[in-house]
């Protein structure tokens, strides 16, 4: 049952005619670098000394493109209650989400974080700091989406106020991932690192609570 949950978690938001499912994040993060050298100019050295920052902004608002579908809409539905009925924990089931959703719109992000980089005048080096980094840090965001939109399901306004919340928490993983390409690295991604690996490990609890609250 797993499997099948993981399944259908992933089709539902790689796509499945929905918004424009993975294709959205990545059109959004590549706009950001397309527009970034039009707003601060054609200084090639300003470009590689921020563009790593502003690849990062892009990644986290690309992972929020989707956080009003990744928990409310089974909550309405009752998928939750179903699941807890055959014995699956909510907790269970909400790290099977901070995995499809890491894979929906991680992975893709690191696909096209390449053209990026060439965007924004980054060097071999830098792409492969800013590419660990993001394989180090968007677990996290992920899973800080995933519980954010579980606090956040059934609220009036809800959407509004999961991207609300989730920039201030995601503040640590900005910091220390953009922070790896000026500082040369291994410190800014073991830091980075770190703070995912909290957030992946805290993430399920928090959400399931919510969600149990929520039906209740």
């Amino acid at each position: 049952m797993i499997w099948a949950i993981f399944r259908r978690d992933l089709a539902l938001l790689l796509g499945g005619g929905r918004r424009g499912g993975a294709l959205l994040p990545i059109l959004f993060f590549l706009a950001v670098a397309m527009l970034y050298p039009f707003a601060v100019g054609p200084d090639a050295q300003l470009l590689a000394r921020t563009g790593g920052g502003v690849v990062w902004v892009a990644a986290l608002l690309a992972a929020i493109l989707p956080l009003d579908r990744l928990i409310e809409p089974d909550l309405e539905l009752g998928f939750f209650d179903q699941w807890a009925l055959r014995g699956l924990a909510e907790e269970a089931t909400c790290a099977i989400r901070i995995l499809a959703h890491w894979l929906s719109f991680a992975v893709p992000l690191m696909l096209a974080a390449p053209l990026a980089a060439g965007l924004l005048g980054l060097s071999g080096g830098q792409l492969l700091t800013l590419e660990l980094g993001l394989l180090a840090g968007t677990p996290g965001l992920a899973a800080l989406g995933v519980a954010v939109a579980a606090v956040t399901a059934g609220l009036r306004g809800g959407a509004a106020l999961a991207g609300l919340l989730i920039l201030p928490l995601s503040v640590p993983l900005l910091i220390f991932g953009a922070g790896s390409l000026s500082t040369g690295g291994e410190g800014g991604l073991a830091l980075t690192a770190a703070a995912s690996l909290v957030l992946v490990a805290a993430a399920p609890f928090a959400a399931g609570a919510a969600i149990r609250a929520a039906r209740e």
